[in-house]
């Protein structure tokens, strides 16, 4: 009976659907020292795994200080995007209104030359007037 329920789990731990305390049971069963003989073969699996868990790693590592020179380079390029980024703002407001300020410009001379020709019109229209005046005093 047991023998088949490890059977069971040794196929599905192969499969990878077994829990943790289904791999618990297998680990004890190959830790005896009375297992099946067509099971042996499985032996140094789980037992490699139980001394590789407490294997710890003592030595030092030698850390040598580097020099991060990509940390300068980002820090550098983020403080040349954002004066860019200003700079670049500024230069485009103030071509802004300089093209907003000659068009303007543009419209007031245009504005003064039509005026300039309505002030003219007018003249015509009072000399009109002063003509229709004598006319009609003169009746």
């Amino acid at each position: 009976m047991e023998l088949d329920r490890i059977e069971n789990l040794l196929e599905k731990y192969f499969e990878a659907t077994t829990t943790i305390a289904e791999e618990k049971i297998l680990k004890q069963y190959f830790s005896q020292e009375n297992i099946e003989p067509h099971l042996e073969q499985h032996r140094p699996m789980f037992n490699y795994f139980s001394v590789a868990k407490e294997e710890r790693f003592t030595k030092q590592v030698p850390l040598k200080p580097r020099r991060n020179y990509y940390k300068w380079m980002s820090v550098a390029a983020v403080a040349i995007l954002t004066f860019g980024i200003y700079f670049g703002n500024q230069y485009r407001e103030r071509k802004q209104a300089e093209i907003a300020y000659q068009e303007t410009k543009k419209a007031f001379e245009l504005l003064a030359e039509n005026f300039g020709r309505g002030t003219e019109k007018v003249a015509y229209l009072q000399e009109f007037e002063a003509a229709k005046q004598k006319i009609y005093n003169n009746d």
